[in-house]
């Protein structure tokens, strides 16, 4: 392993990672989705939407046949009202509270619609967009809307801007997340090895680095390996054997460092029941 001493910055092919962080220390890919798919979405729930509002029309219809006198010309405007903003404002906002961020045509199509911090959106996110669309989709025929997102680099509409949200892709099934196997030739070195308490960027740049390694280039691999391994090379003492491969010191370090931590939660969570039992328990011996 190369025993370059880099400085302790965070390795610049790792900054464009953007994404969720998992427990695992693994970002998910949350890049924003692009305009032709974002389009696409809106077009199915456009038309849900639309299939919405026919079929309140319609119950109002059939209400109107059994109670005419609420159903009235007088009271017509009211109810188209009510048809408009049920269909156009409550529907979609309710929809995309509940399934944090999902609707009909963004569940079609893998999206999500999340915080800029990546974080699920809550009401008043929906809220501000499902107001906001009234404007920019429907009443402009969705031309501020695509004005608007041409000319961000996230492809946000303008309730997206107003909200602090964006659309990102979700990939489907269960996330394949390598666990941390420490290396069985360095076991022994690692477990006599002074390994210090990483800094949370470098365990987490390390942690991203192993899960993503086989999908990088050799040459990416083999570089930002050797950086990482740099980077954490001085918190472990003595260093690792010679020879060792950069992307096996990573994972012995990070593993042991995994192990310790439990072992020491389990050691604190034993004195803490410890110390809870010496002050409830009844003295002289008697039983509760």
């Amino acid at each position: 392993m190369s025993t370059a001493t880099n400085s302790a910055k965070f390795p610049a092919e790792l900054a464009h990672l953007e994404g969720f962080v998992l427990s695992e220390g693994v970002v998910v890919d949350s890049r924003p989705v692009s305009f032709a798919v974002r389009m696409l979405s809106g077009t199915i729930d456009a038309i849900t939407q639309l299939l919405a509002l026919w079929a309140i029309g319609v119950a109002i219809s059939v209400a109107a046949r059994w109670q005419p006198s609420m159903f009235g010309e007088d009271v017509a405007g009211v109810w188209t009202i009510i048809m408009i903003v049920s269909a156009l404002v409550i529907l979609p906002v309710t929809v995309e509270t509940l399934s944090r961020g999902r609707s009909l045509g963004k569940l079609a199509l893998g999206i999500r619609v999340v915080r800029d911090d990546g974080g699920p959106i809550r009401f008043r996110h929906a809220l501000i967009r499902g107001l906001t669309a009234v404007l920019e989709l429907w009443m402009t025929a969705g031309v501020v809307a695509l004005t608007v997102s041409f000319f961000n680099n996230k492809g946000k509409r303008l309730g997206d801007l107003l909200a602090g949200t964006y659309a990102t892709r979700v990939r489907g099934g269960k996330w394949d997340v390598s666990p941390l196997v420490m290396p069985p030739h360095l076991a022994m070195w690692a477990r006599n090895a002074d390994i210090r308490p990483l800094p949370t960027g470098y365990a987490l740049a390390a942690r991203q680095f192993l899960a993503r390694a086989s999908r990088l280039t050799p040459a990416a691999r083999h570089q930002l390996g050797q950086e990482l391994a740099g980077l954490l090379e001085p918190f472990a003492a003595p260093g690792p054997p010679v020879g060792t491969h950069p992307e096996e010191f990573l994972a012995a370090v990070l593993a042991e460092r995994r192990d310790r931590d439990l072992q020491f939660a389990q050691r604190q969570r034993v004195i803490a029941d410890q110390r809870h039992a010496q002050r409830t328990r009844l003295p002289f011996g008697l039983s509760g």
